[in-house]
């Protein structure tokens, strides 16, 4: 229901590094900045809005837990997630991400794209 993979790495020198993603996405987007010990989240999505089918982020600097349980089951995770990682999450993956360090989040949605398709009462079903 969650997945976490490192972004691709096309360069290091002394400047720094380059990464890179690909997403079909467009409209507006969030860029977030937590600071540590900050929850965030704490909802799931049934994947009717298209940006939350899956919800996409990348963690762009930083380190942050993501916890997460399927609404419709008892199967749950967690996941530690170090920048810089694009996450995906499943449709009715309760999730909340916790910031381990302070961090900086790329969100693929905007604040008004899901807002119909946002539930924290995991009874909602």
């Amino acid at each position: 229901m969650v997945t976490v993979k490192t972004l691709d790495k096309i360069g290091e020198s002394e400047r720094g590094a380059t990464h890179y993603f690909s997403t079909d996405r467009t409209g507006q987007f969030i860029v977030a900045y937590r600071n540590a010990g900050s929850v965030n989240g704490q909802h799931y999505h049934k994947g009717t809005a298209v940006s939350k089918n899956p919800e996409q982020f990348i963690l762009m600097q930083g380190e942050a837990t993501l916890n997460w349980f399927d609404v419709r089951s008892d199967i749950k995770g967690s996941v530690k997630i170090v920048a810089p990682a694009f996450v995906s999450v499943e449709p009715w993956a309760w999730h909340e991400v916790i910031a381990d360090t302070n961090f900086v989040m790329f969100e693929l949605n905007g604040l008004d794209d899901a807002k119909d398709d946002t539930f924290r009462d995991w009874s909602e079903k």
